[in-house]
């Protein structure tokens, strides 16, 4: 059972992090006019939480399916995950979710809920 867990918590977060990815270019688009500078800092940030949620995705799904794994490791590695989670969805709460766009109001939840089924993972 916490390896099923692990998986669709892995799963959640990596189709978020694919659903994040994909409007870059209409995100970048809606804070026109802008410089150079600052549209290379936006795509930077934007991309890096995306690529964050899939190394999250990959990490957690190493731990669990590589043959030999201690327990422990993967009980910290699903509990590190966890941690990132949730300061990634408390980072969006107190920015991106205080705007009145929806997907920001949605990525708390759905990280935290990803977060909850690693945590339940650890301790099984």
């Amino acid at each position: 059972m916490p390896a099923v867990l692990a998986y669709v918590g892995a799963a959640l977060v990596a189709v978020w992090g694919l659903a994040h990815a994909i409007p870059t270019r209409q995100v970048l688009a809606s804070f026109e006019p802008v410089t150079a500078d600052n549209r290379r800092i936006i795509l930077q940030e934007w991309l890096a939480e995306a690529l964050t949620m899939w190394g999250i995705a990959v990490i957690v799904i190493a731990a669990t399916a590589t043959p030999g794994t201690s327990a422990d490791i993967r009980v910290w590695v699903y509990r590190a995950a966890s941690a990132l989670l949730i300061s990634l969805g408390t980072l969006t709460a107190l920015t991106g979710a205080r705007t009145l766009v929806i997907w920001f109001k949605i990525c708390p939840a759905l990280l935290a809920v990803a977060a909850f089924l690693l945590l339940f993972a650890s301790f099984q």
